[in-house]
């Protein structure tokens, strides 16, 4: 049997809920669960990469993890350009049950009851943490042809890229249910250009840091 299959059922759900929230959705984008040594001994290591371009999301990572999980360590990886937020524990599956064999945009990606209920009550900080992951804010500049000559536009836009149509969908979702104006300029990508919904948008996201 897959070690997937030995995950035990939450009871329930995990604390601060807000900070989890805010997890999940980095998870989702730039985070994986692996085995570590002995399958029977089930210890897993939750890692959630950050770039190096942002201290302090690498910061507010460390921050969340160490809320939901206060008894583990969270400790730091560098790498070329980035930093992997880490942590080890038997019971990341079961506060993570998205995770599993294989790449995200290959499987599904669907949040449980338990989960869409904390997503519910916390949606700026599930936005928050998708956006901090595969997301960026951008001034976007747009060239208008005129009589007297060329005149350039620039104006604020924020994009989440993501290959899993599923993950798309709970972003999708979620900015729905926080007034967020968007739509999909690729087939993998949600853009916020309009000005009053990027300005909601920076209520509770605002750029990296």
């Amino acid at each position: 049997m897959s070690p997937w299959g030995h995950v035990r059922r939450r009871t329930e759900p995990p604390r601060p809920a807000d900070d989890y929230a805010y997890l999940l959705g980095l998870s989702l984008g730039d985070g994986c669960i692996t085995l570590i040594g002995n399958p029977a001994k089930h210890i897993w290591v939750v890692r959630i990469t950050c770039a190096d371009a942002w201290p302090g999301l690498t910061a507010e990572c460390q921050r969340a993890m160490s809320a939901i999980r206060p008894a583990n360590r969270v400790s730091t990886q560098q790498r070329d350009g980035c930093t992997d937020v880490l942590a080890y524990s038997r019971h990341w599956p079961c506060l993570f049950p998205q995770h599993g064999p294989g790449r995200k945009h290959e499987r599904p990606i669907v949040l449980e009851p338990w989960q869409q209920e904390i997503v519910d009550a916390y949606p700026h900080d599930f936005a928050r943490g998708l956006f901090h992951s595969d997301g960026c804010r951008l001034m976007n500049r747009v060239r208008r042809p005129l009589a007297d000559g060329d005149r350039w536009y620039a104006y604020p836009r924020s994009l989440f890229t993501n290959e899993s149509a599923d993950v798309g969908a709970l972003c999708g979702q979620v900015l729905d249910r926080l007034g967020v104006t968007w739509g999909y300029s690729r087939r993998n990508t949600i853009s916020v250009a309009r000005r009053e919904a990027v300005t909601r948008l920076d209520e509770f996201v605002g750029p990296k840091f």
